[in-house]
């Protein structure tokens, strides 16, 4: 059955809400139409895509993390900080790099400054930029080189990054929510973002999983309800995903 999530209540969400038909699922082109039929908010609403995965997370092996450049970016600016020396400072600061450093730049974080949204770093100073386990990790900004942030390839790391890259990890109750951008995109832009991303869940799915992968998907605004996305027809466009 499908469900309509709550985010806020009032008239707003009222008449948002009203769109949808009971427990009818819909393509994700009418999903995102139906998002960019609804009422105006102030501000410009973010697009969030949420999947329920048929996976147990409480498995190391049933784990699905990944990363992805979303062809249209996600509407925001995205601050790099980079850990690089010498030439790949260099590099680094080319590609567009809004801060770089090596050990003065992990004492910068580690005396609070926390002033990027992306972290990326070279493998020959994870053993210094690894003291910032504990300020990076909670908040997700810690460089996994399975994610391409840790890597001597530190311009594409952030030419990705400022194109709009976006990260992935599946929650402990086997839940991915992720960005796609905003409200004020046009559909075929939210459509090819939320493609993207559906397409890199997909082919992370791990060995391990048995059953439907693709048990959910909704997409949302900010401030409105989701929208039920038949996940079925989703995942017949993705032979691995059935």
């Amino acid at each position: 059955m499908a469900t309509i999530v709550s985010k806020r209540g009032g008239k707003r969400y009222a008449a948002a809400a009203a769109k949808l038909a009971p427990d009818k699922q819909y393509s994700l082109d009418e999903a995102v139409a139906i998002l960019k039929d609804m009422p105006p908010t102030k501000f410009d609403q973010s697009v969030d895509l949420s999947f329920r995965l048929g996976v147990d997370p409480k498995h190391a092996d049933q784990m699905v993390r990944g990363a992805v450049v979303l062809p249209h970016g996600i509407g925001k600016s995205v601050r790099v900080a980079v850990f690089a020396k010498g030439e790949k400072d260099r590099e680094a600061r080319d590609a567009g790099a809004d801060v770089v450093g090596a050990e003065d730049l992990v004492e910068r974080v580690q005396g609070g400054w926390m002033e990027f949204d992306t972290a990326v770093a070279t493998p020959d100073l994870m053993g210094q930029v690894g003291r910032l386990g504990k300020v990076l990790g909670p908040r997700g900004l810690m460089p996994n080189p399975k994610l391409g942030t840790v890597t001597f390839d530190v311009g594409r790391a952030v030419r990705e990054a400022k194109a709009g890259k976006v990260e992935f990890r599946v929650d402990k109750a086997g839940n991915v929510h992720t960005p796609i951008g905003k409200h004020s995109f046009n559909a075929q832009q939210l459509a090819a973002n939320a493609m993207a991303l559906i397409e890199a869940i997909v082919r992370a799915k791990p060995a391990a999983a048995k059953g439907t992968y693709l048990r959910s998907l909704t997409v949302s605004t900010t401030m409105g309800p989701g929208v039920p996305v038949d996940a079925a027809a989703v995942a017949n466009l993705f032979k691995k995903a059935v």
